[in-house]
């Protein structure tokens, strides 16, 4: 059995290091703390809201140019495989008639529309609590309470 290489380091580890390294900075006591970690917090939510971008970008590409498929029509007889809504800048959408081109797999069309308007829909939500975030952690980076405990 071959040995795994210490120099590599693997995606859950990487998915693990990041926020309990998050977690050590702001656990420390101090004033400061709580305004580091609403810092934090805005860059966590800004690499969301990168996420939600692409998420929203292809899900909007793959709507617009449909599925890839077995397909015939009138004007081109013989099936072939391809993408044949490529250029309709998502006009298939509004016409059901056509989604018949596509010979295989079966329901394609239903299923790419389902796949990326979902897509499309969870990356407007990811886009908005993640902005919503990094305004809650702008407020309390710059209105960060200290709190002695003292008490």
């Amino acid at each position: 059995m071959p040995l795994l290489k210490a120099s590599r380091m693997s995606p859950l580890c990487t998915q693990i290091l990041v926020p309990a390294i998050h977690i050590h900075l702001t656990s420390t006591k101090g004033c400061c703390n709580n305004r580091c970690g609403m810092f934090l917090s805005i860059g966590f939510a800004a690499v969301g809201l990168l996420g939600a971008l692409y998420s929203l970008i292809t899900s909007s590409l793959g709507l617009a140019n449909g599925p890839v498929c077995f397909w015939r029509n009138d004007d081109s007889p013989i099936p072939q495989w391809g993408a044949p809504f490529t250029n309709s800048s998502g006009g298939y959408l509004n016409d059901k008639e056509i989604w018949d081109w596509c010979l295989e797999p079966e329901n394609v069309v239903e299923f790419n529309l389902a796949l990326f308007l979902t897509l499309l829909l969870v990356a407007i939500l990811q886009g908005g609590l993640c902005a919503i975030q990094m305004v809650n952690g702008l407020v309390g980076c710059i209105c960060g309470t200290c709190r002695d405990d003292d008490d």
